[in-house]
């Protein structure tokens, strides 16, 4: 499959996280400033080349009653300029209450507040791409077990 990017885009940092190269293993990678807005895009793709990603996930931030808001909106224009900027699959992923785990998940590590707020955008990054990945090879699993009973999952 290949190693697989993250995005968890905010106003303030983005998070970054990447699969190992076989697409099981969810790690956080890094964070970067959202800012300058007009660059991101180029700076995102820079990461997926330097990390030889071969597909990126935006999480989408849908509201709470699944909604699309501004925020939405933007992270679906970040997806298609990243589409454009790489000719890498893109994929938007539902990152409703990830912030939230990862800040949980850090406080149980009794995380510094200064180390959780620089390490919250990447787990919840992480945290995106765990739940793709998941996501993934259940499909995957399904496909091969429609084709082991003979069927055609094409139909």
């Amino acid at each position: 499959m290949g190693r697989v990017l993250a995005v968890d885009p905010g106003t303030q940092r983005v998070g970054l996280a990447l699969s190992d190269a076989g697409a099981i293993i969810a790690q956080p990678l890094t964070t970067i400033p959202a800012e300058p807005l007009a660059s991101l895009p180029e700076r995102l793709a820079e990461q997926a080349a330097r990390h030889e990603a071969t597909e990126l996930v935006v999480g989408l931030p849908r509201r709470m009653d699944g909604g699309l808001g501004p925020e939405a909106v933007e992270a679906r224009a970040l997806a298609g300029r990243l589409r454009r900027l790489t000719g890498l699959p893109v994929t938007l992923v539902d990152e409703r209450l990830t912030s939230v785990a990862a800040e949980r998940a850090l406080l149980a590590t009794a995380t510094r507040r200064s180390r959780r707020r620089e390490l919250s955008d990447q787990v919840a990054a992480a945290l995106i791409l765990q739940t793709y990945l998941e996501s993934a090879a259940r499909r995957a699993s399904r496909r091969s077990a429609e084709t082991d009973r003979g069927g055609d999952s094409s139909e």
